[in-house]
């Protein structure tokens, strides 16, 4: 039976349009989950859209439309990135379901019934943009006289009657939880964050409002509406089928293997979600991912600064498979990182179109020109061939690991360093200056070379499913045969077009906003990995 992997995406706030921010969580929770089911695991990857909550209010009373009609306008535009960016996740949940709305009430009764719900009153600062709740402590003021957020987000003085959740009781359990299972927040420097937060003390939380009413109703008490992080994070639950705990989807999938989520939000995971849990006697999510924020050529993206990134607009210019390659490889994953669009060219041109490319295009070209599109069994080895052999072979548990450690740059670095060493050999081994004098030799060379972009491009599917999907795809349909089938590359290259990256599917070199396409696709079964 195949080991279940519960991966999701935080769920978007459906007030504003979608961004590269957005678009980056997506991509990279996206090759996460396409590599575990390479892994052969029953993954179920969730992303969706929050349509609650008091800024969905606001935006939609500055607009002059209600905030369903708002979210009923923004929620399929972010249905539609993560499909044109290719993304295969197995659901996607709007927090305006009847199935959440049950959900996010049997939490609530749970959590009342252990005693960790109590009416007061609550007087403090709170931020619209965040949707949160700051100490007094945490407010900072600026030149103008604004009380700001450490998020650096104005906030406003609240007083209003409120259920309030007993978070201060859940000091001791929350860190004792991150001693026995120090893997639960990463990275290190968000886990870090976060215990410091949790030893200074925690409060009360206050989880209802009643200054407005677009959100789930409090069971019971219909004039105050739930928290909207209360209502949003619940949703991992709803996915997977609760409250019914006895379904097949839940027993398979929950506890979720890990929240991939924007570092910004990461208490609201790491310290109320865990609480919440705990009082609900539901388990615990595995893991809590806390990425970085994608910056424009240094700058933090924004509206009022005119910078914000279309992330249809970038795929149309450059390509799905490219943007997905560019925004991984260039950002280490956990760590802030920046977009341009100099960058995405550069990255095409020296890893896609120089680098994969050159190496994919000078193979197939030969194979299919000089061995009637099929790669001759090898002779002997040299050294040189069981080096280059044994660097594609060690490639799997290496990449294994990047992937384990959520590493996903690492594991586009290892994988391009192969390809490096890959073009080395196949230059310095000159398989053409063996065509007349030792074709034995010149197809060894042709067949390692081959065998090495066989595993090249299995690992490479998650993060380019496009070009390097139908690679991996026409592997395994080929498994068990001892041949290389030269592809469409190389049957145009064999009728006299191999000159043209265009018929062959290999990016050209990218000159700006044109649109770069392809990457290579084989056909091999060769050499088990």
């Amino acid at each position: 039976m195949a080991r279940p992997y519960y991966i999701t995406t935080c769920h978007l706030l459906s007030q504003r349009c979608a961004h590269i921010g957005h678009a980056y969580e997506a991509i990279a929770t996206d090759a996460l989950a396409r590599f575990r089911r390479l892994q052969g695991m029953d993954v179920f990857f969730l992303t969706g859209t929050d349509e609650h909550g008091v800024k969905m209010l606001q935006t939609a009373k500055k607009q002059g439309i209600t905030p369903a009609e708002l979210a009923d306008r923004n929620t399929p535009r972010f249905r539609d990135m993560v499909a044109a960016l290719h993304c295969s996740n197995d659901d996607f949940i709007r927090t305006r379901e009847e199935r959440h709305k049950r959900a996010c009430e049997e939490l609530w009764r749970r959590m009342e019934k252990n005693g960790d719900i109590y009416l007061d009153k609550y007087a403090g600062w709170y931020s619209v943009r965040d949707e949160a709740y700051y100490d007094e402590s945490e407010v900072k003021e600026d030149a103008a006289g604004q009380k700001l957020s450490p998020q650096g987000t104005p906030v406003e003085w609240v007083e209003e009657e409120s259920y309030f959740f007993r978070l201060s009781d859940y000091q001791e359990k929350l860190l004792a939880h991150y001693e026995a299972h120090p893997e639960f927040i990463g990275p290190d420097t968000r886990a870090n964050e976060v215990k410091s937060f949790v030893r200074g003390g925690l409060q009360n939380l206050s989880i209802s409002r009643t200054t407005f009413d677009w959100g789930i109703p409090v069971p019971g008490d219909a004039k105050h509406i739930m928290y909207v992080w209360v209502d949003a994070l619940t949703n991992y639950l709803t996915g997977v089928g609760f409250p019914d705990e006895q379904s097949p989807k839940f027993k398979c999938y929950w506890p979720a293997d890990v929240h991939i989520i924007g570092k910004d939000i990461i208490r609201f995971h790491a310290v109320y979600w865990p609480a919440f849990l705990m009082s609900a006697g539901i388990a615990l999510p595995k893991r809590v991912f806390g990425h970085g924020f994608l910056y424009n050529r240094g700058e933090k993206m924004s509206k009022s600064v005119g910078n914000v990134v279309d992330p249809f607009v970038l795929a149309g210019d450059y390509g799905v498979d490219q943007l997905r390659y560019f925004l991984l490889r260039e950002v280490p994953f956990g760590q802030d990182g920046n977009y341009s669009r100099d960058g995405i060219v550069q990255r095409i041109n020296a890893d896609l179109a120089n680098d994969l490319g050159n190496l994919a295009q000078r193979s197939l070209s030969m194979i299919a020109k000089n061995c009637e599109g099929t790669a001759p069994a090898p002779g002997e080895f040299t050294e040189a061939d069981k080096t280059i052999l044994a660097a594609a072979d060690g490639l799997l548990a290496r990449v294994t690991q990047a992937i384990d450690d959520f590493a996903i740059h690492r594991a586009l670095e290892i994988v391009w360093a192969v390809i490096a060493d890959a073009n080395r050999y196949f230059a310095s081994e000159e398989p053409w200056a063996h065509k007349k004098t030792n074709l034995k030799r010149m197809g060894t060379i042709l067949y390692v070379t081959a065998e090495v972009l066989r595993q090249i491009a299995i690992l490479v599917q998650p993060v380019m499913p496009g070009s390097a999907g139908q690679a991996a795809r026409s592997a395994r349909r080929a498994a068990g045969c001892p041949r290389f089938r030269a592809s469409r590359a190389g049957r145009a290259a064999k009728a006299g077009n191999h000159a043209s990256a265009a018929a062959s599917g290999i990016p050209a070199p990218c000159r700006g906003r044109q649109r770069c396409r392809g990457l290579v696709r084989l056909r091999t079964s060769g050499r088990a990995a």
